[in-house]
Formats: structure tokens, C-alpha cells, sequence
């Protein structure tokens, strides 16, 4: 039996409503140690994943989903052997050592993770992160067994190897900088430096990139010459690309202006004739090419107010989506269900946690950037593409299902109850085992705990 069913069927129907159990802290086992001692080889038991065989042996999921042949979804089967590239035997523990990290803007737990040759799970465990992976610029984090060395932080393993180069691209609707450093094999913190992004790294269709680290293998996927195509929705419109009109007020800088806009400060000064842009004057009219749609998403939720950065990328997320063919609320349903049938989730949880967050609106976007019917923000969506093996779009509802139960999945599988693994999905699992659960997250529980008897 299913261990939530199991655990579902052992409670009362009453007693379920009202049970928000006591917290435990939320173990996530062999997370952050020395890599197993293992053979080449691993035969499958209850309850493994992709992504904790590669934490345990040293190794990543992409490595371990190639050696295999295994599906986008990397899926294995109890009894299953599994070839375990770059296990223990391959890379000793003296090669590895604990490293620090002082985070810069576009940084992400992905990136950091992918340049010391460990993994996210390992990095979120030796630090404490929530289940979102947030780090914050100047932040100092610990990356246990890394194999990068001080003086070069970005080689790893076979990246290393392989003929980089500096490549343009010209941004186009649903590109983020994430996407487009994973497309291109190189960094978020890579592209952001190049191109003067800011922490925010906001960008704008039609804009010009230069990507620096590119690889060649990268490349020709993102010119679509080795026989991939990026997951795109079929009819997004030339959103972005509108002239807005702005009226300079107090206290405004032409940084502060361009963030607003989701534009770059190059683009206003350029289209506005400014030399120097720290000289702009109150009242001053701007034309603002290629700005962002705002009003679309507020800056408030649940009393917690979001900064302007955040607010931008969501209203440019809301308004691509509203730009896009979306699938009905009854398809979303649909989708989420087979999703969790496939990924080993209960459908009800699933269900209830889709409805809660988004009532099965693939449109759905909220001003912390929670997108579509998962309501996933973009960096757990970083860490549930590195769980499944694959690149997950956000803005793709079949990925954003995915990311949503991926994340699920492993909250249920590393929470000491139910109640505990459904607050994790909405405050963050590492702040339910600091703080415990805030009151609007005891409301959150309960109403999950009821909607999952309506889709049982």
C-alpha cells in the first residue's frame, strides 16, 4: 500500500480535519555525508529516488539518468539495478572537501551545486535552506564535498572538458536566465555579470545576451541543431516588446525605473538620449521600450509584501501566461491526478494542494512569483528539476504539474507526518522545523487535510 494511503487509512475521518500534529524536525537521511561506500552497481529498494542515490554515492542525477537510459521522469522500479557513475570508488572522499561560498548576485543552489560536482540536496541540507533553496546575496554557505578548488570554483567533472565559448542570444518570449544558463551549459551568475543584470536578472524580449561559458554542445541546442527543441507553449505573442510612457517621481533613480519596467537601465538611457543616467529630473516623461506589463499581479500576499524585483518577474510571468493557450481548470485536474499517479503521490494530496494553491489555474501567478497550478516559484523549481533529471519549465503546464508533485513527493518522504510535509510545501520545510507551523499554515493544513477527503 502506498505509505500516505496507509497513513490516511489508519486515522479517523474526524480526527483528520482537526489533526496538525506536533512538529519533528524533518530528517532527510545520508543528506550532506561522505559519499557511500558503494560497488558500481545498486539494486533498487522501497522507497530510493534518483536524486538520493546520488546524493548517497557522490554523484548527480543527470550522471546517473544517462548511465541508465532512464526516462524525463527518472523513473526506477523496486529490484531495478542501477549503474552508479562516479560512485565512491571513482572519486574518493580525500578528493572531496567541505567549501565556503560567499553568494553574488544570480546565484542560485542549482548553479552552486553543479560547480563544486555536488548536489542541491547536500547544500540544502549543510545549510539549513528552506524547501525553496533561498540564499540571499553575501550570504556564506558551507558546499560539502566539493571537488572545485579555491582557485577555480567552476570546474567540474566533465564540464571541465568540454569547448566553451561566448555566444549571443536574443531573448525571446518565456526565456529566463535560469533556462537559458541550463540551455547554454554554463551559469545564472555568469550570464547575470556579463550582461549587468542586477540581482533581479530581469530580462526582456528582443534583448541581446551575451552568454560567456558557453558550450558548444549548449549552443546547438539553444540554435536547435542537435536534434532538441525547448519545451515551448505553441502561441505565446510578442509580449514584452510594448513602449510604456513613465513620469519620473521623488526619489526615483533610473535603476529603481528599469526594474519597475523589467527593463534594463542601457535600454531607457538609449531610447531616452540620457548620457549620464544618474541625471534624470522629477517629472521628466521616459519612454520605456520593451517594459514589462504591471498591475497584472499585486506586491502583497498573506501580509507579506514583495520586492519590486519579484513583483516584475511575476507580472512578466502573469502576463506571458495570459498570452499563452492554457489547458481548463478540468484538464489541469486531470493532469495532476495522472502526474501523481506516475510519480507515486497520493492523486488526493495532490489534488488538494493544486486546489488550494490555484483552484487548478495554470494562470495563477501570485506577487511572490508562484507560478501556475503548482504555485511553484522559480528556485524550487530549480530544485525539483534536479530531483527529476530534467529541465522544468515553469510556464509549461505539464512541468509545472511536475515540479509541484516532485517537490511533494519528497516532502512526504522526508517529513515526520503528513501534516508536517503539507506545511512544508507552503511555508518551507527548513522554517516548520525552526519556527513550527505560523497560523495562517495551520489554516493552510487543515484546509488541505479537508480537500483531500473531497478528491479521495
Amino acid at each position: 500500500m502506498d505509505p500516505i494511503r496507509h497513513q490516511r487509512a489508519t486515522r479517523s475521518r474526524g480526527a483528520r480535519r482537526t489533526a496538525i500534529g506536533a512538529l519533528a524536525a524533518l530528517a532527510i537521511s545520508t543528506l550532506g555525508a561522505l559519499p557511500a561506500a558503494a560497488d558500481e552497481k545498486h539494486r533498487v529498494s522501497s522507497g530510493e529516488t534518483v536524486s538520493g542515490l546520488a546524493v548517497a554515492y557522490g554523484t548527480t542525477v543527470a550522471r546517473i539518468v544517462e548511465a541508465n537510459d532512464l526516462d524525463s521522469r527518472a523513473t526506477i522500479y523496486i529490484g531495478q539495478t542501477l549503474s552508479i557513475p562516479g560512485s565512491a570508488k571513482a572519486t574518493s572522499s580525500s578528493a572531496r572537501s567541505d567549501a565556503t561560498h560567499t553568494v553574488v548576485p544570480g546565484d542560485t543552489v542549482w548553479d552552486l551545486a553543479r560547480q563544486h560536482g555536488t548536489t542541491v540536496a547536500a547544500v540544502i541540507a549543510a545549510n539549513g535552506l528552506n524547501s525553496s533553496a533561498t540564499i540571499r546575496t553575501g550570504q556564506t554557505l558551507t558546499i560539502p564535498g566539493s571537488l572545485a578548488s579555491a582557485s577555480s570554483p567552476a570546474s567540474t567533472g566533465s564540464a571541465s572538458s568540454a569547448p566553451t565559448t561566448t555566444a549571443s542570444h536574443t531573448v525571446v518570449a518565456g526565456d529566463t536566465v535560469w533556462a537559458l544558463a541550463r540551455t547554454y551549459g554554463t551559469s545564472v551568475a555568469a550570464i547575470t555579470k556579463a550582461n549587468s543584470l542586477g540581482a533581479s536578472a530581469i530580462i526582456t524580449v528582443g534583448q541581446t545576451l551575451s552568454i560567456p561559458g558557453a558550450t558548444d554542445a549548449g549552443t546547438a541546442v539553444a540554435n536547435g541543431t542537435a536534434g532538441a527543441t525547448l519545451a515551448t507553449p505553441s502561441n505565446i505573442s510578442s509580449f514584452g516588446t510594448s513602449t510604456a510612457s513613465h513620469t519620473v517621481a521623488s526619489g526615483e533613480t533610473l535603476s529603481s525605473i528599469a526594474q519597475k519596467h523589467g527593463v534594463t537601465v542601457a535600454t531607457i538611457a538609449s531610447a531616452n538620449g540620457i548620457k549620464n543616467p544618474s541625471l534624470i529630473r522629477i517629472g521628466q516623461r521616459l519612454t520605456i521600450p520593451g517594459s514589462v506589463p504591471t498591475g497584472l499581479v499585486g506586491d502583497t500576499f498573506a501580509g507579506r509584501t514583495y520586492s519590486s524585483g519579484i513583483v516584475a518577474s511575476a507580472n512578466q510571468n502573469k502576463a506571458t501566461l495570459l498570452a499563452t493557450d492554457v489547458p481548463s481548470r478540468d484538464a489541469m485536474q486531470s493532469l495532476v491526478i495522472r502526474t501523481a499517479q506516475q510519480m507515486g503521490v497520493d492523486p488526493a494530496l495532490a489534488q488538494a494542494i493544486a486546489y488550494q494553491e490555484s483552484g487548478f489555474n495554470m494562470r495563477a501567478v501570485s506577487p511572490a512569483n508562484a507560478i501556475g497550478t503548482m504555485q511553484v516559484i522559480p528556485t524550487s523549481g530549480e530544485w525539483a528539476s534536479d530531483m527529476v533529471g530534467r529541465d522544468l519549465n515553469l510556464l509549461v503546464p505539464e512541468d509545472n504539474v511536475v515540479a509541484g508533485v516532485a517537490i511533494l513527493r519528497q516532502l512526504t518522504r522526508s517529513s515526520s507526518s503528513l501534516e508536517t510535509a503539507i506545511a512544508g510545501y507552503y511555508q518551507g520545510a527548513a522554517s516548520v522545523r525552526k519556527y513550527g507551523m505560523f497560523a495562517d499554515t495551520q489554516r493552510y493544513v487543515a484546509n488541505v487535510l479537508i480537500l483531500m477527503e473531497r478528491f479521495d
